[in-house]
């Protein structure tokens, strides 16, 4: 039998239908429960709330469109359709906490002094200064780059190496995001990349922070990133950074998700494929600092709540 022939019979493969929501779709169902009543309860400080609708509106009708598939067709490609769905929406579900952030006041007042406190200075501004490497720019920005492709590799890996484990992988994946998404509603901090461009860096370098109120509410600008400005990551980032906002800084998703995907990487016992994503992995965690979109207590919040989100979702997911 040829490869395309087991491939074409390993993801037509039938099963037994199930009946109701997919684990990973209830997750997005209480998401969007829970959103929506904040929503309501905040909706007259909240603007422009017809996109974030209309989002979840479309989340709702693709997690029934998915179900109906489905039924119709019981196999392993409408189940990794459906999971695959519910990931997807990952791009739209980040940029809307934005809407939803401006309602509570900015927190980046406090992390700054935090970190001045423990550490004397602003390490995501001197970290660049003695880093000045081309070569670890490149990497940084190249392991930042590859936080979503990281997620993408390991459900793969998943889907058709550890087929049995695959939807609780997307399971706990989604949950971490919506897990820290949550965290951000209520707690807006924007970063250094932002904060310092707001009180301007010479009165970051000399520590002297004060609040910005609802700056960020109209204000999106950024400072300019470190690096070798003429690398290919640095430039592929800048474009990818165009359509971030200030929001969902502490703890570092991108710390804690991507710690996540480790220990999924080492539950699926692969020392070949683990081998891949641990460099990617080590410098997507030094680039949230290099590039200053976070605070460096963000990325220990990132390492010290990662074990605890996997844990509470593999329970939940049982």
């Amino acid at each position: 039998m040829s490869i395309l022939a087991k491939l074409k019979s390993f993801v037509l493969q039938r099963e037994q239908p199930r009946k109701g929501l997919l684990p990973i779709e209830w997750l997005t169902v209480g998401y969007v429960a829970f959103s929506s009543i904040v929503m309501l309860i905040f909706g007259g400080r909240i603007t422009d709330v017809s996109p974030m609708v209309l989002l979840r509106a479309g989340a709702l009708a693709l997690v029934c469109a998915g179900y109906l598939l489905y039924r119709k067709f019981p196999v392993r490609l409408t189940v990794m359709l459906r999971v695959g769905l519910q990931v997807a929406l990952l791009a739209f579900w980040y940029p809307d906490l934005y809407g939803i952030c401006r309602v509570f006041p900015n927190a980046d007042y406090g992390f700054a002094v935090l970190e001045q406190n423990v550490f004397g200075c602003q390490p995501s501004l001197l970290f660049s200064e003695v880093c000045t490497s081309k070569f670890l720019s490149e990497c940084f920005y190249m392991g930042y780059l590859f936080y979503f492709p990281m997620i993408a590799l390991l459900l793969t890996y998943y889907f058709f190496a550890r087929p049995a484990g695959f939807e609780k992988c997307a399971t706990v994946i989604l949950g971490a995001f919506f897990t820290y998404y949550l965290v951000f509603m209520f707690l807006p901090v924007a970063g250094p990349q932002y904060y310092f461009n707001a009180i301007g860096l010479d009165a970051a370098y000399a520590g002297d922070f004060h609040p910005v109120g609802d700056w960020f509410n109209s204000n999106i600008d950024m400072i300019e990133p470190p690096g070798w400005k003429d690398g290919f990551f640095y430039k592929a980032l800048a474009v990818v950074r165009e359509s971030e906002r200030p929001v969902a800084s502490f703890p570092s998703s991108h710390v804690g998700v991507s710690t996540i995907l480790m220990i999924l990487a080492v539950k699926a016992r692969s020392k070949g494929f683990l081998a891949v994503l641990t460099p990617l992995w080590l410098f997507l965690c030094c680039a949230t600092v290099f590039i200053r979109a976070h605070y460096v207590v963000d990325v220990i919040a990132g390492f010290i709540t990662a074990p605890l989100v996997y844990l509470l979702l593999n329970k939940l997911f049982r």
